[in-house]
């Protein structure tokens, strides 16, 4: 990063809680960051470092992990819908409001310099981050939504037509959904549904039997943010391109819980948000081969993403900055990078061998509560549980277990397909992260125990 580093002069007011009134105090809150260990629950085995990953090496460096909700410690079970900032992203963003606050590409100062080479330094950590071969295959955006919204209005608009098909399996969230049935309706083409099986996994005798000349593009998750299913995307992606067919890989869950190559998947796009990785809120990725993207008109018109203008015409940027118009998020950006600094300081493999052994510790620790369902049970997961509870509403749930500090999410989750699969129209979700414990586990069990026990 090239903003200078004003770190030293603000660790005095880092140590003080200066990042929010209350929100981050180590004196006040220091017992609860503290707190003795719950012994395992018996019949579970807990994970036992095997990986190599040690979750307190990520702790240490979450400010918001060591205040208090409701008198309780906080434990953060929400990574579905955000996750949790490092202390090194929240001074990336102080650093460059304080020190290099200025637009990019079109100043000759210094700090026009400084901060258009943090900007394009982050789209460099992203290119290498999800394994791209040039950082000018990542675009940036608000956020996977917007990214999905891009490929469906300039890709989509210019090909598909009437009678095509667009494949999107029912894990889908609602932002891989919602824009392919618009554009589906605009070009009077078909949004075709792909089936899942029994444990949440998408059924691939039915995607092979879908699949047709008529598709034009296969929309999927590399990871559900519902179900944790993680399906066989390259696999799907290769007998989709027999057919001509383009693919769109959205990330949103994955590029938090493992590594990522979108070579070796071969995807034609993959799209994620920066706050699921650590980042900041409203801003995200796109990534598009070069000559896909090479193709694609642009979608906003304004300035930085043109070449010249003139009344009676105007020429574009060369891609990315063609999808880029306006001034983009350069805070966003530089705590974008931050992150992804972060999280590639860690052994990623090891990452996510911890967070599968938390996954197993989880299931075999919720299934002691009498009445909990569990939704999915697919043979490739990320740290999701999507659960129910007899006798008790969702919401009443996240509502209890919220006094005794614990944070999950109750609804639709944005992905009501894939409730409907199991004949639900809402549930409870715990969602684990790098930074989780099997102690935080334990304070969820016995939670939900006390609330069955109860009723």
């Amino acid at each position: 990063m090239t903003i200078p580093d004003v770190r030293a002069h603000e660790a005095g007011a880092h140590q003080a809680g200066a990042y929010g009134a209350g929100a981050y105090a180590p004196a006040a809150h220091e017992a609860a960051a503290h707190a003795p260990e719950q012994p395992a629950r018996p019949g579970t085995t807990p994970p036992r470092g095997g990986s190599g990953f040690d979750p307190e090496t990520a702790r240490r460096d979450i400010p918001v992990l060591h205040r208090t909700v409701n008198g309780h410690p906080l434990v953060w079970l929400d990574n579905g819908a955000t996750t949790q900032k490092p202390r090194q992203v929240i001074e990336a963003l102080t650093a460059y409001y304080g020190a290099a606050n200025s637009n990019i590409h079109r100043g000759a100062h210094t700090m026009a310099r400084e901060a258009t080479e943090t900007y394009e330094g982050g789209r460099a950590a992203v290119a290498r981050l999800l394994g791209a071969a040039s950082p000018d295959s990542i675009v940036f955006t608000r956020g996977t939504t917007e990214a999905i919204n891009l490929v469906s209005q300039t890709w989509g608009r210019a090909n598909v037509g009437p009678g095509d098909e667009i494949l999107v399996p029912m894990l889908e969230h609602h932002s891989n959904i919602v824009p392919w049935q618009m554009l589906a309706k605009e070009k009077r083409a078909r949004l075709v549904p792909v089936p899942l099986l029994a444990d949440g996994s998408i059924d691939q005798e039915a995607f092979a039997h879908l699949l047709s000349f008529r598709t034009q593009l296969v929309a999927v998750s590399q990871a559900s943010n519902v179900l944790g299913t993680v399906p066989p995307v390259r696999e799907m992606t290769a007998l989709a391109h027999r057919y001509g067919a383009k693919v769109l890989v959205d990330g949103a869950q994955a590029v938090a819980h493992f590594p990522v190559d979108v070579q070796e998947l071969d995807a034609d796009f993959y799209v994620f948000s920066g706050h699921k990785l650590f980042a900041p809120t409203g801003i995200g990725a796109l990534y598009g081969k070069p000559e896909v993207l090479a193709g694609m008109p642009p979608w906003q018109g304004g300035g930085n993403m043109i070449d010249q203008v003139d009344f009676t015409g105007s020429t574009y940027a060369p891609v990315p900055h063609r999808f880029e118009a306006g001034t983009g998020h350069i805070s966003g950006v530089a705590g974008l990078l931050a992150a992804i600094d972060w999280l590639t300081g860690f052994d990623r493999e090891a990452v996510a061998a911890y967070e599968k052994e938390l996954l197993a510790y989880a299931e075999q620790a919720m299934a002691a509560v009498p009445g909990l369902r569990v939704l999915g049970s697919a043979p490739e997961r990320i740290a999701v549980l999507t659960f129910t509870l007899a006798g008790h509403d969702p919401a009443e749930i996240a509502h209890w277990l919220d006094r005794d500090g614990i944070a999950v999410r109750a609804g639709h989750h944005c992905a009501q397909p894939s409730l409907r699969h199991y004949g639900v129209e809402s549930a409870a979700r715990a969602s684990l992260a790098l930074y989780n414990t099997a102690q935080e586990v334990d304070r969820l069990v016995e939670s939900l125990l006390r609330l069955q026990e109860r009723s």
